[in-house]
């Protein structure tokens, strides 16, 4: 009786043990990506009067001549930009946010832009706002330039509008009629600005714009014992922050392996993910905060535009604001060759061999899922007591039948 109440209570504490275990085996989890503030954003409105041109007449827009116009973009780091259209045929989105892109993101592949972003550029950059209206007419005026009471800014927007849809657009104006306007000394004075925005005096200004911040990445994986990189910084402004999602040991440095800081980091500085030797397959990442100036010449593209077309928009004037960028790698562990002794005796005929000792249980490597944006797990894997849970499981089992065929037995 003894020994049946003996293995009844074995029984239940193995299978106990192994529900504890089993219960008790930790979820995988990972790090939650990193976060920054994206590249610079805002939505755009029409809604300030002293913003409004005239309405043109040009060789495109059919019935309805459209108004010539700055537009407020409103930032959502903060501030309020000055912005062109360069897409004639398309209309402004209230609602869509728009977003910092390079030139060649232009989203019409087939755009006159493409061919012409220099000369747009250079409209920008000699022309209202980046110049008030005095600066212009003053430089003007030495080309023997006249207008007629001084050049308005109502005037000033209308013909720099216009010679940036001739060149994104191959708009040309009318030029017997250019606006919507019973005065012909605003037509005069606007048509004499329009030619020589698109004029010969207009050479182009081939230097795309800097970004507020980038972060331009060559290699995005390596192997433990390395540094991948370099990731690029480009910015036109002064970095503020630098934090990182990186598993212990692994650190951002410089190409000579100096862990780096934010005060470190610059417009052209070449940032490493530096991976020590003896790292497991891993991931990690990092991002940058800037505040600095939105440049002359960037471009903003809706965020949706490939669902909804939104008018894309061109910098007229320099605004700072606050940007973020980040970037991620992926890592392999080195390959581990186990030592060998050369003193080891091999067992004689007369020797019974060393009983062969079972192979430790590891956990398995984490495998690296940079690609979905996640960072390594960095607890404890899950696969060791869930093994031994249903080891003890299946024991505790087989005493529980041991005794109940004991019990039939006795019987």
């Amino acid at each position: 009786m003894h020994g049946k109440s003996g293995l009844m209570r074995g029984g239940a504490a193995v299978l106990g043990t192994a529900v504890a275990l089993l219960t008790a085996a930790p979820l995988a989890s990972a790090d939650p990506e990193i976060t920054s503030a994206g590249p610079a954003s805002g939505t755009a409105n029409s809604d300030n009067p002293a913003n409004w041109g005239y309405k043109i007449n040009a060789d495109k827009g059919g019935d309805k001549p459209p108004i010539a116009q700055l537009f407020d973009l409103q930032l959502k780091g903060g501030g309020t930009l000055k912005v062109y259209c360069v897409e004639f045929t398309v209309n402004l989105d209230k609602e869509q946010t728009m977003v910092e892109r390079a030139w060649d993101k232009y989203p019409d592949p087939k755009s006159p832009f493409h061919q012409n972003r220099d000369k747009v550029n250079w409209v920008l950059h000699h022309s209202y706002p980046s110049n008030d209206v005095k600066s212009i007419e003053g430089e003007l005026t030495k080309k023997d330039v006249k207008f007629h009471n001084g050049l308005s800014t109502k005037e000033a927007i209308t013909a720099t509008q216009a010679a940036v849809w001739h060149f994104s657009d191959n708009v040309n104006l009318d030029r017997a009629h250019p606006i919507e306007s019973n005065s012909k000394d605003d037509s005069d004075d606007v048509l004499a600005l329009y030619d020589y925005l698109v004029g010969k005096d207009n050479v182009g200004l081939a230097d795309q714009p800097k970004p507020t911040l980038d972060i331009n990445a060559k290699v995005t994986e390596g192997k433990a014992g390395t540094r991948i990189g370099p990731f690029t910084v480009a910015t036109t402004g002064e970095i503020t922050e630098l934090t990182s999602k990186l598993p212990e040991g692994v650190k951002i440095t410089d190409a000579n392996g100096k862990e780096l800081k934010s005060a470190d980091v610059k417009d052209g500085s070449e940032l490493f993910i530096d991976v020590p030797k003896d790292a497991k397959d891993g991931n990690g990442s990092f991002a940058l905060k800037a505040s600095g100036s939105l440049d002359t010449g960037r471009l903003f593209v809706g965020k949706d535009y490939e669902k909804k077309k939104a008018q894309t928009l061109i910098v007229a004037q320099s605004e700072k604001t606050t940007v973020g960028a980040s970037a991620s790698a992926k890592w392999a562990a080195g390959t581990v060759t186990p030592p060998t002794s050369e003193t080891s005796t091999p067992p004689s005929a007369t020797t019974a061999p060393p009983t062969p000792s079972a192979p430790p249980t590891t956990a398995p490597s984490v495998v690296p899922q940079a690609e979905q944006g996640s960072l390594p797990n960095t607890g404890v894997s899950a696969i060791l007591p869930i093994s031994i849970g249903a080891v003890l499981l299946i024991g505790g089992v087989v005493m529980l039948l041991l005794v109940r065929r004991r019990r039939k037995s006795a019987a």
